[in-house]
């Protein structure tokens, strides 16, 4: 079994830091923010070398979970891999210090017994929020469920249920602002995660085909959401017209073919990658921290569509219904949220 101190250095790095490559290339070298199929370089400190002991590990899990036809977003592949990382670093480090039996990345007991440490040092030693610590385990798990060993036997830490997290009013219209000044494509694709709540997996899927249009109304049509559920969205009329701009802008786009909605530079459908490398662009633009305490990730837009329409009263019913939720977690949004919690406290009375 690992000690939980055996590890006594800090192998992270804010996971914001994009020290992520693309598959293919070496881990020590950082991506470049000019290939839209590429994660960007992001601000913080420079990554905590993997050890040479785990060189050919961590390269071969970067390889796969960052494969061309990864079901993953690149959000996602980002994170699991800066997360993985920081798994393997403490690994290696208790590994040398002799606080392992067995072999975790071969054995399923040792697996799980390194799992459950890490954990614990996560939250002792590390110091790292409940809910952080819960995400680094999942992405141990898709570590070794892609070494063929399956998730790790190793309980999550309770959290105290929250509504997701969404842009506040001043961040919403700093968004919008930033959108307004953007091109017609990035525009129409960053206000339909916002006015329509699709995951940036249906936004990218979108077809000409799927964008219904009229004078004074419309509605999209997501054919291929999560859990294959089909839905209609009726289009927001800022997003109309955002969507209207970039249909008249597409017919000149150069190399446009096919059905897709939204172009690369190529002319051919904007993949998820690409379009998370517009939506951080602009969160940049608009001024929104995107730091180690993030309050913006492409899903949230996605959240703030959904924490709008319930905090203005619309039945949660038909927010799942709009956004494709199961009403498990559509009624997260009426949670309360780390703004809620603080303007309940500022109420208490005060002495003068």
């Amino acid at each position: 079994m690992a000690s939980d101190t055996a590890a006594t250095g800090d192998p992270f790095t804010p996971e914001s830091t994009s020290d992520i490559t693309a598959a293919g290339e070496g881990h020590a070298h950082p991506p470049n923010p000019t290939d839209q199929g590429r994660t960007q370089r992001r601000r913080g400190r420079a990554p905590v070398d993997v050890p040479a002991a785990m060189m050919a590990v961590f390269d071969a899990y970067v390889t796969d979970v960052d494969r061309p036809s990864s079901p993953l977003d690149a959000d996602t592949i980002r994170v699991y891999i800066s997360r993985v990382r920081q798994y393997l670093v403490w690994l290696a480090d208790t590994l040398d210090a002799g606080g392992v039996d067995g072999d975790p990345l071969a054995d399923p007991t040792a697996r799980d017994w390194a799992a459950r440490d890490y954990r614990t040092w996560l939250l002792t030693v590390a110091r790292r929020k409940p809910s952080t610590v819960n995400a680094h385990l999942t992405a141990v798990d898709d570590f070794y469920r892609r070494r063929g060993l399956g998730p790790a036997a190793a309980k999550r830490a309770d959290i105290p249920a929250a509504a997701p997290r969404a842009l506040d009013d001043k961040a919403q219209t700093r968004w919008l602002r930033a959108c307004e000044q953007a091109s017609a494509r990035d525009a129409a694709l960053a206000l339909v995660g916002f006015y329509a709540g699709l995951r940036i997996g249906e936004i990218v899927a979108l077809d000409l085909d799927d964008i219904q249009i009229s004078a004074r109304k419309g509605h999209l049509i997501v054919r291929y959401g999560k859990g294959g559920r089909y839905r209609e969205v009726p289009l927001h009329p800022t997003l109309r017209t955002a969507l209207d701009r970039w249909l008249a802008a597409r017919v000149n786009w150069p190399g446009a073919e096919g059905s897709a909605l939204f172009l690369n530079h190529r002319g051919t459908r904007l993949s998820t990658r690409g379009a998370y490398t517009v939506l951080v662009a602009l969160a940049d633009t608009a001024g929104l921290d995107i730091g180690r305490d993030a309050t913006f990730t492409p899903h949230v837009l996605r959240h703030t569509a959904g924490t709008t329409m319930t905090r203005k009263g619309v039945d949660i019913v038909l927010v799942a219904e709009l956004l494709g939720h199961s009403m498990d977690t559509a009624r997260r949004y009426a949670l309360p949220s780390r703004r809620d919690r603080e303007n309940a406290i500022a109420r208490l009375t005060t002495d003068g």
